[in-house]
Parts: structure tokens; C-alpha cells; sequence
């Protein structure tokens, strides 16, 4: 069995999104009343409140302050992206999980980590938080694992939005891979299948677009077979993955018909890639039953070596 970290904090909860907000505090509460019977089986570290230096690996000093400013006002980014009294302290402790899950991991301490944070991160670009996104919370990850040693960053992002922000910030970086399957034609629109990344960096970013109404059938046909070679050629010292469970066929935000089964498949083909430690990072998944049970499929899987 690997030794795995679960990172999360009563502190998110606290990010405050209002009545009827998709991104909810209960998806949090549902993800650890459906793992209950698992925890006995996790390290469980605290994650930590970041500085704005660690921040700065990846967003601009002006895209801090405006959310720092819109937390304390209770003023929202934009009529998606929510502010509240406690947004910017959940914010900082979101990417504060990552920091713990990788020195935890540097140190020896377990394997494997799954941050359950919120707010989510992948859509927050260096210069602006957009589509729940405060900060983008895998890519100062991966900013701050090259700090420590894993020079080399693979990013798998399955999310059914694409990462635009994730993407944006490794646009021209030949340290770091970003893969990404997602629905087409979804928010944000971005992710095309020619976006491949610009100068030295062309084709370190590869898109992998699922029509709506795609089955496991498609899903798994990228993860088995474009995936595999990607990985193998980038050969890299960690694997990050922006988790979002709203390609689930339950979810109220789009439109793919992907089974838990096949979620359970997809890790397994993640996790048997390559022998590097692995951490995940929660993002999307809005049928909040549905995504506590994807994420315990994703731990009883992230267990097995």
C-alpha cells in the first residue's frame, strides 16, 4: 500500500460562494462523509497559510491585491468568481496544501498526496482569478516543486473545462508539460487541439477535445493511448493533477456521460504510467454525491502501488 497524505482544512469551507453557488462548502462535506471508512489509511498533515512570495511564483503583484481587496469588501471578481470575509485566507491555505503535499513528499514522509481544497485553481491565470478560481493552485505547486528539486513537471488535467490558466502559465516553459482532455465547446472555450505551446515550448502543452455526450469509451481511448507516449517521452520527476470530477455523467455543468467506473479507470491508467510521486488537486465536480464518491474511487486508487 503507498503511503498517502489527504491534505484539507475547515477553513475552506468558509469561502463563503452564497444561495445556490455550484462551487459550495458542501462539496467538501460530502467528499468526507463519503471517505469516512478510509481515513484510517491517510496521513493527515495540516496544510499551511502561504505568503504572498509564494503567490508571486506564479500571479502578478495586482492580480494579489485584487483579491486580497475583493475578500475584505466581500466584493466579487466577477458574477462567477466569489469573494467573501474568509475568501482570501481559503484561498492562500488552498495553495498552501500543495506546499505540504510536496515538501511532506521530498521529506519521505508518504507517496501520494490529495489536496481537497477550495477554492478551485486551474482557470486563475498569472494576472487574473476567473471561473471560481482565486489562485491557481497546481501551478505555484509546480513553480515551488521546481524550487525543491523536480525540475521536470508533468500536469494532467481532467477536468471538463479546460485549464486555461494552468495553460497560460506555462505557455512558453519547456520545464513543464501540460496534457488536458476536456468537453468541447465548454467554458472557457479555450484548449484547442492546436494549442500547442510557442517557441521552445511548442508541443508541451497538448489538448485532447471530447465532443458532449462522449462515454468512457473516448475518455479512456486518451488516457491509454495519447497519454502513455507523452509522459515516456517528457519523462518527469512528479506528476501533478488538476482533479475535477464535472466529467462525471451526474454533473449539472456539462454535458459528457463519463461512469464513476470509468473514472476509476482513467486513475488507473494515470497512476501505472510511471514510478514519480503524484499529487492531485482538487477542481471541478458539482453533484456533490456523485463527487464524493469519484474522490474516494480516486484514493482507493491512489493507494494501491
Amino acid at each position: 500500500m503507498m503511503k498517502l497524505a489527504y491534505i484539507s482544512d475547515d477553513i475552506y469551507l468558509k469561502h463563503d460562494t452564497g444561495i445556490s453557488h455550484p462551487e459550495s462548502a458542501e462539496r467538501l462535506v460530502a467528499i468526507s462523509h463519503a471517505i469516512k471508512d478510509l481515513k484510517h489509511n491517510f496521513i493527515l498533515p495540516s496544510p499551511l497559510r502561504v505568503s504572498e512570495d509564494i503567490l508571486k511564483l506564479v500571479h502578478t503583484q495586482a492580480h494579489i491585491d485584487k483579491v486580497k481587496e475583493s475578500s475584505a469588501a466581500s466584493q466579487n471578481i466577477d458574477t462567477d468568481t466569489i469573494c467573501s470575509t474568509d475568501s482570501y485566507l481559503a484561498a492562500t491555505t488552498a495553495v498552501g496544501a500543495g506546499i505540504v503535499a510536496l515538501d511532506g513528499i521530498k521529506a519521505g514522509k508518504f507517496d501520494r498526496a490529495f489536496c481537497a481544497v477550495r477554492p478551485p485553481g486551474h482557470h486563475a491565470t498569472p494576472t487574473q482569478a476567473m471561473g471560481f478560481c482565486l489562485f491557481n493552485n497546481i501551478a505555484i505547486a509546480t513553480r515551488y516543486a521546481q524550487t525543491i528539486g523536480y525540475k521536470k513537471v508533468f500536469i494532467i488535467d481532467f477536468d471538463v473545462h479546460h485549464g486555461n490558466g494552468t495553460q497560460d502559465t506555462f505557455w512558453e516553459d519547456d520545464t513543464v508539460f501540460y496534457f488536458s482532455s476536456h468537453q468541447s465547446f465548454a467554458y472557457p472555450g479555450t484548449g484547442a487541439e492546436t494549442h500547442r505551446g510557442t517557441g521552445k515550448a511548442e508541443g508541451y502543452t497538448a489538448n485532447f477535445l471530447m465532443m458532449p455526450e462522449s462515454t468512457d469509451a473516448e475518455l479512456l481511448d486518451i488516457y491509454a493511448n495519447d497519454l502513455p507516449p507523452l509522459i515516456k517521452a517528457f519523462s518527469p520527476d512528479i506528476i501533478l493533477v488538476s482533479a475535477g470530477y464535472d466529467l462525471h455523467e451526474s454533473d449539472p455543468l456539462a454535458s459528457l456521460n463519463i461512469s464513476t467506473q470509468g473514472i476509476r479507470k482513467m486513475l488507473r491508467l494515470i497512476l501505472n504510467n510511471v514510478e514519480v510521486p503524484f499529487v492531485f488537486f482538487l477542481e471541478g465536480g458539482y453533484d456533490v454525491q456523485a463527487l464524493g464518491e469519484n474522490v474516494k474511487v480516486t484514493l482507493e486508487e491512489m493507494l494501491i502501488k
